[in-house]
């Protein structure tokens, strides 16, 4: 896993992230191991701080 997904503050975007999530599932074929469930739990929270973070600029 890479050390970036755990970096606060992240400057990633949402759609960047999002990518590799799906890039994640793909890889996996639809079932994920114990390793990629937790990466993918790490994604999917970094997502959701880009998509608040941008919610919070627009306002």
């Amino acid at each position: 896993m890479s050390p970036d997904l755990t970096t606060p503050g992240s400057v990633r975007s949402a759609a960047e992230i999002n990518e590799q999530i799906r890039a994640l599932w793909l890889r996996a074929g639809g079932s994920l191991s114990a390793q990629e469930r937790a990466e993918y739990e790490l994604l999917v929270v970094e997502w959701a701080a880009a998509i608040r973070s941008r919610v919070v600029e627009a306002a």
